[in-house]
């Protein structure tokens, strides 16, 4: 599970030095620091479960999301996760892998993203349509649809059925709150795909 610096000195209270016995507990792999002030008791957890707590408020975006839903094919091996009104890309080296952390707008943060929970864990991910959209967000824009499709399939690498079964009418709905030509462009693609 993962514990803040302050709980696990709260659970210790009884040691004369708390703070010496975390340090040798954390010398035992008892807890395990993941970044400062933050600890994990389980050695195996799987690691977008602690995405969240590493950096708040986020949900898991971008590649890590689409290869969660199988949209692309490559294993990607940072957790990528979107935050707002940084500014500032941020990433974190932990003992569980790498957390990397990018901007979209204010406005469509809080949307189009599920609650999921793994055993004792609670997690935010994008849906497909919005981890796709996010991903576009950060990129140059494209000239035209051939180039946004290129940049989809060709670059990308996003599934020809995987980006079928994505919904028109969300990835509009979200293009709104983007402000961006690639967004704009994915739903004009998505809807000519689809009409075959």
């Amino acid at each position: 599970m993962i514990e803040t610096t302050n709980m696990i000195l709260a659970e210790l209270s009884s040691y004369a030095n708390p703070k010496a016995k975390l340090s040798r507990l954390v010398k035992k792999g008892i807890y395990i620091q993941i970044v400062r002030e933050l600890y994990e008791t389980d050695r195996d957890v799987p690691r977008h479960l602690l995405a969240g707590s590493i950096y708040g408020p986020s949900y898991i975006s971008f590649a890590y999301a689409l290869g969660f839903y199988g949209m692309i094919p490559e294993a990607v091996y940072a957790v990528t996760s979107a935050m707002f009104e940084k500014r500032k890309n941020k990433k974190y080296q932990t003992p569980f892998g790498v957390f990397l952390y990018r901007d979209v707008p204010s406005a469509v943060f809080p949307l189009g993203i599920r609650l999921l929970q793994e055993g004792d864990y609670f997690y935010r991910i994008a849906e497909p349509e919005k981890a796709l959209c996010d991903q576009l967000y950060t990129m140059p824009p494209t000239a035209n649809i051939r180039e946004l499709s290129a940049l989809v399939f060709d670059d990308l690498r996003v599934e020809e059925t995987a980006f079928q079964s994505l919904s028109a009418e969300k990835v509009s709905f979200l293009a709104q709150f983007y402000r961006s030509t690639n967004i704009r462009r994915l739903a004009t693609l998505l809807r000519r795909r689809q009409r075959g």
